[in-house]
């Protein structure tokens, strides 16, 4: 039965189910300082520390005040964690005698630390520099013989998250920008895939509000700690109600981009996005609602929205730009449709190749 209090209409609650994974987070400018403490916390003597080579120095300073902890360092990260970096490193780990791994960056480090734990079965603390957004599950996949292959473990769900916007500040735009919009497709998908629920609703508009925001003053002149924060925030959200909801079409493009063409992952996801949800648009219309209403702009629609938000912040548009051959696109299709994930609107071949079509030319994606 409907309801009204104090002259508000409240409609009736759907039934739904939400998951939830648990997740300590240390948030705010100068956490950093914290991170011995949260390893202490664990009461954890010998900490693995992983990151890309180009953080190197970063990390060897971060390690210097951690006087009561063994640290050890790893810094080989790469991209779509590949199997020969993962063996390396769990060598690394196993001649150390690491009972922690900390991850120092962005996705790439928290993928290697991730990779890792999952053979250790040690903790994971994870010091988020980007708006990765892997750090708030408890997936990751492994490149293995030209293979994308999935891992799931709560051991590799980080036990505690830093995000420091200070330390974000390091990061140069054309890096974040790109990340910001890989964060905000992160809360897209939780609005609709198969795991979605008006909890996942909150969390991921508030994520996608706070990330858009903070891109537009990032990418205007106003790129400070303040924004930098804000973006972390979004990314955290974004992130937490995926790791609940779990993905759709737009996850396997940006997969099957990044695998199959080595494009850059973050760059893949952004172009990617407002194609994948024009796709989807007709099969989840309350949800695509929730998202422009989160971008800012309700009078749009989500996916005219999401191309908008790219051209406004200067980040890519199309695949050809980022590096994808253009005879890759049928091998694409036929990638994404013979091997699809659960979707609201069925996949097929024929407007999947002309969805990759539209993105590759950085047309506005096509609606209806």
């Amino acid at each position: 039965m409907d309801t009204v209090t104090d002259n508000r209409y409240i409609p009736p609650m759907e039934n739904f189910t939400h998951d939830s994974l648990p997740a300590r987070v240390v948030f705010g400018a100068g956490t950093i300082a914290k991170l011995g403490e949260e390893i202490d916390r664990l009461g954890s003597k010998k900490a693995l520390f992983c990151c890309t080579p180009g953080r190197k120095d970063d990390v060897t300073k971060l390690i210097a005040p951690l006087d009561n902890i063994s640290a050890g360092l790893c810094p080989i990260a790469k991209q779509y964690v590949p199997l020969p970096m993962v063996e390396e490193g769990r060598l690394v780990a196993k001649e150390k005698g690491a009972d922690c791994v900390v991850s120092y960056g962005g996705g790439t480090s928290v993928g290697l630390a991730k990779a890792i734990a999952l053979d250790l079965e040690i903790p994971v603390i994870s010091a988020i520099t980007t708006f990765s957004g892997s750090e708030t599950t408890n997936l990751q996949a492994i490149f293995t013989d030209g293979v994308r292959i999935g891992y799931k473990s709560d051991w590799m769900l980080p036990r505690t998250i830093i995000y420091d916007p200070e330390t974000a500040m390091g990061v140069p735009l054309k890096i974040m920008i790109p990340s910001g919009i890989n964060a905000i497709a992160h809360g897209v998908e939780a609005f609709y895939a198969q795991g979605a629920s008006p909890v996942n609703d909150l969390i991921a508009g508030e994520g996608i509000s706070s990330l858009a925001s903070a891109l537009k003053r990032m990418s205007s002149g106003h790129d400070d700690v303040e924004a930098r924060g804000d973006g972390l925030y979004g990314a955290w959200l974004c992130g937490t109600a995926l790791g609940s909801a779990g993905v759709a079409l737009h996850h396997k493009f940006a997969h099957v981009l990044g695998s199959t063409f080595g494009l850059e992952h973050s760059m893949a996801h952004t172009v990617a996005l407002p194609h994948s949800v024009a796709y989807t648009l007709a099969g989840a219309p309350k949800a695509m609602q929730g998202i422009a209403q989160a971008l800012g702009d309700s009078s749009k629609d989500a996916a005219t929205a999401l191309y908008e938000l790219n051209v406004a912040i200067g980040a890519p548009t199309s695949l050809k730009d980022i590096g994808m051959p253009e005879e890759g696109i049928e091998k694409a299709a036929k990638m994404i449709s013979d091997d699809p994930y659960p979707n609201p609107v069925a996949i097929e071949y024929d407007p999947i190749k002309a969805m990759i079509e539209d993105a590759w030319h950085g047309r506005a994606p096509t609606i209806g």
